[in-house]
């Protein structure tokens, strides 16, 4: 059972075409620091082989979201 006090983290996946036909899951977490016009992310961990297609490529992100972060999510 996760810490109550623990905070969720604040992550987002991404899918990116690099080059026409390959796709690469990208996973993203949001910095402390803010512009007045967007929250920037920084890249924590990404696919190193391509996928045939992006709905390949984001389930391959999602299960890494579940391998890195477990059943209760990502939290600090």
């Amino acid at each position: 059972m996760p810490n109550p006090m623990s905070q969720l983290r604040n992550i987002a996946l991404t899918v990116q075409e690099l080059e026409e036909g390959e796709f690469y899951w990208v996973l993203l977490e949001a910095t402390d620091y803010e512009t007045d016009d967007a929250l920037p992310y920084l890249p924590i961990e990404a696919a190193t082989d391509p996928y045939v297609t992006y709905s390949n490529a984001l389930v391959a992100g999602v299960a890494a979201i579940r391998k890195l972060f477990g059943k209760d999510g990502p939290r600090s």
